[in-house]
């Protein structure tokens, strides 16, 4: 005995805690057991989540501007379709804030005249259109007595009772429709003043704006947006200067039609179809169905045919040679893209919407193309007035897309 006592120590088994809880890691991270797919999904959808809360947060704050927002767009559009004028005035020596105010007096001259040689054509035009619209409610009513159908006078008479008693019961209803189309005279009459009042220091000074506006970005990119940005408006110019260029087109051609076939409103008509041409495809459709409508009352089914046929060889003519010859290639929009983004304006905010959402589209697509594919951007060697400078200059060589001309070109020109 040396009087050393062994001490026996307790053996540690690390394998039994293990046993006892066999589903949780040596850590309290988790993520290791959670599948791949799984977490990839749920990136995605928090991800996909903050977009649309983002988009419709964009959204909403446009809708409650939008007595701001779209007067604004509107001066935009005015303002790229009266830039070129400007521009030309300009570059033959005249002051820009002259320059301005000549092409606004003039556009309100035309716009005002326009409207005043509508409005007295479809005053002189409308007792005939009554007394053809009765002649053709009477044929209708002969039509229903006589006809296949053989109503009785006494039901045509107990429906047009029934007409008559839903109008009276909901008088006040209407009554309240035409106090709102009253307060919405007002709302336009106070955008138009805004319209006008934004284009004029948009056509006066919107370079300046544009380079105040340039100047909130950071400094490593900033060329980028400032070339993307000058795309975005160079391919507004081209989307509404072909427009124009169509809409002439289509109105000349349907209201030479017209006045072949016989149908009175020639002048009305047509302008009516010149301003439809700017909301693509829908505008279109619905202003040649006003012109059959009023073929069918005066003209008959012949004549309304004959219209019909009309309307559809001119929408062709446009869709088929106009809109690819003038639009060419300065803004690519696939007619898919087309019809989805009118049909999304239209729900988000009516007619302004489907107004506005082409040439949103155009302007977006154009700005994304410069900033994914712009290689050494330059703001100063873009012209936004030339279709062509709506392309990003990452072209091959020697193809047509690669021939976008600059400021210095155009002056030697």
């Amino acid at each position: 005995m040396t009087g050393r006592t062994d001490t026996v120590r307790p053996v540690s088994h690390p394998a039994r805690g293990r046993r006892e809880q066999p589903f949780l890691p040596e850590t309290n991270d988790v993520t290791g057991l959670v599948p791949r797919g799984l977490r990839v999904a749920a990136a995605l959808s928090w991800r996909f989540i903050v977009v649309i809360a983002a988009l419709y947060a964009v959204i909403w704050l446009m809708g409650y501007l939008s007595a701001v927002v779209i007067p604004v767009s509107i001066a935009l559009l005015l303002s790229a379709l009266l830039a070129p004028a400007v521009e030309k005035l300009v570059h033959i020596r005249f002051p820009r804030g002259l320059a301005t105010a000549i092409v606004l007096i003039a556009g309100l001259a035309v716009l005002g005249g326009l409207l005043t040689f509508v409005i007295t054509q479809f005053s002189s035009g409308l007792p005939q259109l009554q007394q053809q619209l009765n002649n053709s409610l009477t044929q209708i009513k002969n039509w229903l007595t006589d006809g296949p159908i053989h109503l009785r006078q006494e039901q045509i008479q107990d429906f047009l009772s029934n007409a008559i008693g839903f109008i009276q019961n909901n008088q006040a209803s209407l009554t309240n429709t035409a106090l709102t189309t009253a307060g919405t005279v007002g709302e336009i009459l106070t955008g138009f003043v805004l319209t006008l009042f934004v284009t004029i220091f948009f056509l006066a000074g919107g370079n300046q704006i544009w380079s105040f506006l340039v100047r909130g970005v950071p400094t490593r990119v900033r060329k980028r947006v400032d070339v993307a940005g000058r795309r975005g408006f160079a391919s507004l110019v081209s989307y509404i200067r072909a427009t124009a260029a169509v809409a002439v087109v289509d109105a000349v051609g349907i209201g030479i039609g017209l006045w072949i076939v016989g149908v009175p409103l020639v002048i009305p008509l047509a302008t009516l179809v010149f301003l439809g041409a700017f909301i693509p495809i829908i505008g279109a459709v619905i202003a040649g169905s006003v012109a059959v409508l009023i073929a069918l009352v005066t003209k008959g089914f012949i004549g309304a045919v004959i219209v019909l046929a009309i309307v559809i060889g001119v929408m062709q003519l446009e869709s088929h040679v106009l809109q690819p010859l003038l639009l060419g290639r300065a803004v690519r929009l696939h007619p898919l893209a087309v019809v989805l983004a009118i049909a999304t304006g239209l729900v988000a905010a009516g007619i302004a919407g489907a107004l506005l959402a082409v040439p949103l589209l155009a302007v977006l697509n154009a700005g994304i193309r410069s900033l994914l594919h712009e290689h050494d951007p330059d703001p100063e060697s873009v012209d936004v007035l030339h279709d062509q400078a709506a392309q990003p200059n990452d072209a091959e060589p020697g193809s047509d897309e690669a021939e976008v001309p600059t400021r210095g070109d155009d002056e030697e020109k």
